[in-house]
């Protein structure tokens, strides 16, 4: 790319720049692209791009391969039902460890590396849940442990990092109402319930799929833009289905409580944040009203 070539994309990205100066977008970060430190280093180097915009991230980070692979060195097997990991009181201690102490902490010194400000906060401090039951495959209520929804949020960290101009890292844990004890909460679950109560801008999850597809084996069918009424056609369909199904159900929810866009973007690609926000075309799916 010559010198002019570099000027356009800088001014093709102004009104974005513009439009989205002082407002909050939460990131969701989960998949496969978060296994390849290369990869997150990319990303991280674009959100300090984004806070120094004048953009407020907030990210709420997964992590289901390392949280398997520390508890298969535990002695302890992974179970899912429902799409939810059963979690015993010895899994949530692995959860925890996991997310709060390992990877959490991992992408605030990445942050940092960049110039970044950013702070740790675990979700604990963040997020007040209640237990729920997983469903089978028979339809069946079934008991997975220490597994929870999202009830409320409690904001202040949230927002006193955000007035300090820093990036908040969260991870998907809650506190139980009752009892106070953790909850191992859905990643995608927790960022849409997070981004409600922060009325954010724009809800993105980076994952390693490109978006919504209308032919799940080619990533040519790729859907860059869809309504509601449309999510829901795909829904019938069975066009959305599987893993996708409750992140577009979340969507939806964040879209009716407020959050002006939903985006799903494939983290694999280099710069598809960036991509995504500041140019015209984007490059994955995008949900609004």
């Amino acid at each position: 790319m010559n010198a002019t070539n570099k000027a356009s994309a800088l001014i093709e990205a102004l009104p974005y720049l513009q439009a989205f100066r002082g407002k909050t977008f939460l990131i969701k970060m989960g998949g496969s692209a978060m296994e390849n430190p290369e990869l997150v280093k990319k990303v991280m180097r674009d959100i300090v791009f984004l806070e120094v915009s004048g953009i407020n991230p907030v990210i709420i980070h997964g992590g289901g391969k390392a949280i398997s692979n520390a508890m298969k060195e535990a002695g302890l097997e992974a179970q899912f039902i429902g799409g939810f990991r059963v979690t015993s009181p010895e899994a949530m201690d692995i959860v925890e460890q996991t997310l709060s102490r390992s990877i959490n902490p991992g992408l605030v010194d990445m942050l940092q590396d960049y110039g970044g400000k950013a702070v740790g906060v675990p979700g604990t401090d963040v997020f007040v849940g209640e237990r729920i039951q997983g469903i089978d495959d028979d339809g069946n209520a079934q008991d997975i442990g220490r597994v929870g929804k999202v009830i409320s949020s409690q904001l202040s960290k949230i927002n006193a990092a955000i007035e300090a101009e820093t990036v908040p890292v969260i991870s998907p844990v809650g506190s139980e109402q009752d009892s106070g004890k953790p909850l191992n909460i859905n990643a995608d679950l927790a960022a849409a319930a997070l981004a409600k109560e922060l009325k954010a801008a724009k809800l993105i999850y980076l994952s390693d799929v490109p978006g919504v597809l209308r032919d799940k084996d080619y990533e040519g069918s790729l859907i860059p833009s869809i309504s509601p009424a449309d999510a829901e056609i795909l829904k019938r369909d069975k066009v959305i289905s599987g893993g996708m199904l409750p992140k577009i159900n979340s969507a939806l929810d964040a879209l009716d409580a407020g959050v002006d866009k939903v985006h799903f973007i494939d983290g694999r690609t280099p710069h598809s944040l960036l991509l995504e926000i500041f140019t015209q075309s984007g490059v994955g799916t995008e949900i609004s009203k």
